[in-house]
């Protein structure tokens, strides 16, 4: 029942939140708290977008949901609905809608859509190619990408593995369900924190003598992290 009220996936900049259009509204924000709740620490700090459909959702409605959200520590960035009584309360508290933001293909979660060979598995992941600044969020159910610098008050939190394609300075999460195979690996790796699966480790202080490209992975149940020069 669950599954049918609510699906949370992961998107480039955050999460979108699709929910049903026919149960009541109580039950589907009650399931909402309860699935938010159940992954406090994967969702904190995530951008959210909200699909409602068809449903007309009155202002003292969005207003509630999006309450919900904030007191989780997420934040409500955008709403998606074909209501005409859904958007003008999303206007009038402020948020935007899809009909104000053009580019809202670039929410859409990330697939492959090269050929590939047929003998091989891939994998889906996101791919964020902008340096992520402080207080950005990045969460995805598969692997994370960044094309970019990843600066210190900035968070990566994935299932799969992390890739930063730049310097990596800020807050990084890699097997966040418990995969202990993620791995990170960055052009310059100076972690705030960095996380694989339940293990921890943080940069030593002062400045490194040598930059090099660097994989970190869990090893003997810790992290060891290994140069690729």
């Amino acid at each position: 029942m669950q599954d049918e009220l609510i699906a949370i996936k992961g998107v480039n900049d955050g999460l979108l939140i699709s929910l049903s259009t026919t149960e009541s509204w109580q039950s589907v924000t009650d399931q909402l708290a309860t699935r938010i709740d159940e992954k406090a620490g994967f969702y904190t700090g995530a951008n959210v977008t909200v699909e409602l459909g068809e449903r007309p959702v009155p202002k003292y409605e969005l207003s509630s949901l999006k309450a919900l959200l904030e007191r989780r520590g997420l934040t409500l960035s955008l709403v998606r609905s074909e209501s005409d009584t859904t958007l003008k309360s999303a206007e009038s508290l402020d948020v935007p809608t899809d009909n104000q933001r053009a580019p809202a293909a670039a929410l859409q979660p990330t697939s492959e859509t090269a050929p590939v060979n047929p003998e091989e598995t891939g994998t889906q992941g996101v791919l964020f190619r902008r340096t992520l600044r402080s207080g950005r969020t990045i969460h995805s159910e598969g692997h994370v990408i960044v094309f970019g610098d990843v600066n210190p008050g900035a968070k990566v939190i994935a299932r799969g593995d992390i890739v930063v394609w730049g310097k990596l300075r800020g807050y990084v999460h890699a097997g966040a369900g418990g995969d202990a195979s993620a791995i990170v690996c960055a052009l310059e790796m100076s972690p705030s924190q960095l996380r694989i699966a339940d293990c921890v480790v943080r940069s030593p202080a002062g400045k490194r003598k040598r930059i090099m490209p660097e994989v970190a992975l869990v090893r003997d149940n810790q992290i060891v992290v290994e140069s690729r020069d």
